[in-house]
C-alpha cells in the first residue's frame, strides 16, 4: 500500500499544471472544506512562478541585490528583506523562502495539516530568486526607498518578484515582516547569545474569531504602521552614516547604503493588509511622501 505522504505528494504533483497567477486571498482563511483547502493550496503553489517554478527576473536595466536586516532584540526587533541596485550581477542565489517554518505557517494560514507545510517545503524549499545574495550596492547614485509591507498570511519574502522588479528600476526597498502575528511565521532572537546561536524564537498566524475581528485587526493594523516607520528609522540611520548592529550577522557592508537614499522620495507601497497598513502609516508618519495601497483590506 502507497504511504499516505506519498499519496499527497502525488496529489499536489498533478495540481501543478492547474495553478493560475499567484494573488492572496484574506477571507475564510480557516475554512476546511474541501473545495476551499484546494484553491489555498492553489494559490500557493502558483507564488513559486505563475505556474513555472520560477520567480520574474526585474525588467529594469539594474541588477539585483539582496539581503536580510534585522536591529533589535525581541518581539519589537526590525526585520525586513532588502532589495537594492546591485554593482553587478553575481550568483542568483537568493532563497525565495528560507526557513521550514514558513511552509508550517502557510499550512497554518490555509487551514490544513502541518504535513501540507512539509510537502510545500519539499516542494519549494530550495526555489531561487533572481537576486544576488549580499551582492555590494550599487554606489554613485542617490536611490528613492520604498518600504513595502505584506499582506495577511505572508511575510517578508512572499512578494520577491516585487521588491526585485522595483530593484532592478533603481529603487531601494525594505520589505518588513510583521510582528503583530498577522505573517504567517516570522521569528526574532530574545538576546545576543541566541542570535550568536541562531536560537531562534518563532511567531505564527493569530487565529482571529469573527467576534473580536475589528478589534484585533484594528490594533494589529496600529501596530504594523508603528513597525514601517521603525524600519525607515532604521535605514535612515544608515543613511546617516549611524548603523545599528545587524544581529543576523550578514555579510552585507550596511555603510554602503550611507548617502545612498534620496530621503525627498520615500514612498510606503503594501498589499491587502498591508495596504490598510499603508493608509494608517500616511497618516501618522510625515516622513512617507506617498503610498501605495495594492488592493487594501482589513
Amino acid at each position: 500500500m502507497v504511504p499516505l505522504k506519498l499519496q499527497a505528494l502525488f496529489c499536489l504533483l498533478c495540481c501543478l499544471p492547474w495553478v493560475h497567477p499567484f494573488h492572496w486571498q484574506d477571507t475564510s482563511s480557516f475554512d476546511f472544506r474541501p473545495s476551499v483547502m484546494f484553491h489555498k493550496l492553489q494559490s500557493v503553489m502558483s507564488a513559486a512562478g505563475s505556474g513555472h517554478s520560477k520567480i520574474p527576473k526585474g525588467n529594469g536595466s539594474y541588477p539585483v541585490g539582496c539581503t536580510d536586516l534585522m536591529f533589535g532584540y525581541g518581539n519589537e526587533s526590525v526585520f525586513v528583506r532588502l532589495y537594492y541596485p546591485a554593482q553587478d550581477q553575481g550568483r542568483l542565489d537568493t532563497v525565495w523562502i528560507p526557513n521550514k517554518e514558513y511552509f508550517l505557517g502557510l499550512s497554518i494560514f490555509l487551514g490544513t495539516p502541518s504535513i501540507v507545510g512539509n510537502i510545500l517545503h519539499l516542494l519549494y524549499g530550495s526555489l531561487t530568486t533572481p537576486a544576488s545574495w549580499n551582492s555590494p550596492l550599487r554606489t554613485g547614485e542617490k536611490y528613492p526607498l520604498i518600504v513595502f509591507s505584506h499582506g495577511l498570511g505572508a511575510f517578508r519574502t512572499i512578494y520577491s518578484a516585487i521588491g526585485i522588479g522595483l530593484a532592478s528600476n533603481g529603487f531601494i526597498v525594505a520589505t518588513v515582516e510583521h510582528r503583530d502575528r498577522s505573517a504567517s511565521a516570522t521569528y526574532f532572537f530574545e538576546d545576543q547569545v541566541a542570535a550568536k546561536v541562531e536560537n531562534r524564537s518563532w511567531l505564527y498566524l493569530r487565529k482571529v474569531k469573527q467576534e473580536e475581528s475589528e478589534s484585533v485587526r484594528k490594533e494589529q493594523v496600529q501596530q504594523r504602521a508603528i513597525e514601517c516607520s521603525r524600519a525607515l528609522s532604521a535605514i535612515l540611520d544608515i543613511e546617516h552614516g549611524d548603523p545599528k548592529e545587524n544581529v543576523l550577522g550578514s555579510a552585507f557592508d550596511m555603510k554602503q547604503l550611507k548617502d545612498a537614499i534620496d530621503e525627498t522620495k520615500i514612498a510606503l507601497m503594501g498589499h491587502s493588509f498591508g495596504g490598510a497598513t499603508v493608509l494608517q502609516a500616511l497618516s501618522e508618519d510625515q516622513r512617507f511622501r506617498c503610498g501605495v495601497a495594492l488592493d487594501p483590506w482589513m
